[in-house]
């Protein structure tokens, strides 16, 4: 008698926290996990398990991947700013009822010392700069930089993992670069090209923070845009262990012997899927 299908388990990737729980699940008895990078990096860093890189055709495409592959759950680990991706998720959830949670590293904190300015959007942080400095060192990602175009009296250090999408400020220069980044080479940056304020989006996480630290020991004001909110109804948790004790609660069945388990050492790679973050830095 054949055995039932494997627990499947899709993770919306993209992000450390994504590759860390395919990682754990992965080694989970029983467990199919598939990953879904948006496919906007041309050199992603693949997680164990199968990987699935581009789009899956919106709403309607979500929901028939899930019923097609019999997914058990789903975790959006993407972007804390992919708010296109988990609205999506949680409609497509919705549709099949498959369990759905949100993986959200915490945001940033101000700590004493910082001159933090919220922004509501990419446009609102624009609109403050004039005010604060005139020399920006702008870590926003790769998209979403016509914002700040017409800033024309502005020098503009952009730096992101992939090369941004024009329009950039007339006074741009690029710097491709990928986290983690140290508190010393972050201290260089702000000296080398004389930064007197600093544009970033809460994205959380210890890997690009030391920007806030030597932007606090320098005394420079800091334009810091806020994350939308996550989708209404879908339950979040903060980090990787919070989110294999949510799947193990129920959402995959029963364990059982590793038996037909697909081979996890090398990624299975489809097209196309997702959201990725736009490479901020």
């Amino acid at each position: 008698m054949p055995l039932p299908p494997l627990p499947h388990v899709l993770v919306l990737g993209g992000t450390g926290e994504a590759r860390r729980l395919a990682g754990e699940l992965a080694r989970e008895p029983g467990v199919v996990v598939t990953s879904a990078l948006a496919g906007r990096v041309t050199e992603p860093l693949l997680p164990p398990g199968r990987a699935r890189i581009g789009g899956f055709g919106g709403v309607e495409g979500l929901a028939a991947w899930l019923r097609e592959q019999r997914v058990a759950a789903v975790v959006d680990a993407t972007h804390p700013f992919a708010a296109r991706i988990s609205a999506s998720a949680a409609q497509a959830a919705a549709e099949t009822g498959v369990p759905l949670l949100a993986l959200r590293r915490p945001g940033w904190t101000a700590a004493d010392g910082d001159r933090w300015h919220p922004a509501g959007s990419l446009a609102e942080a624009a609109a403050l700069l004039p005010g604060l400095g005139s020399r920006v060192f702008l870590t926003t990602g790769r998209l979403g930089l016509a914002a700040f175009a017409a800033l024309s009296e502005l020098f503009f250090l952009v730096r992101s993992v992939e090369p941004p999408e024009p329009p950039l400020p007339r006074h741009s220069t690029v710097l491709l670069d990928r986290g983690p980044f140290t508190l010393d080479g972050e201290r260089a940056l702000l000296r080398e090209h004389r930064i007197d304020v600093l544009v970033t989006k809460d994205s959380g996480g210890a890997a690009t923070a030391a920007k806030l630290t030597a932007a606090r020991e320098a005394g420079l004001p800091v334009v810091v845009v806020r994350r939308p909110p996550a989708p209404p109804g879908v339950e979040t948790v903060p980090d990787v262990a919070a989110a294999v004790r949510w799947l193990r609660a129920g959402r995959l069945g029963v364990s059982r012997p590793d038996v037909s388990r697909p081979d996890v050492s090398r990624p299975d790679v489809s097209r196309p899927d997702v959201s990725r973050p736009d490479g901020g830095a």
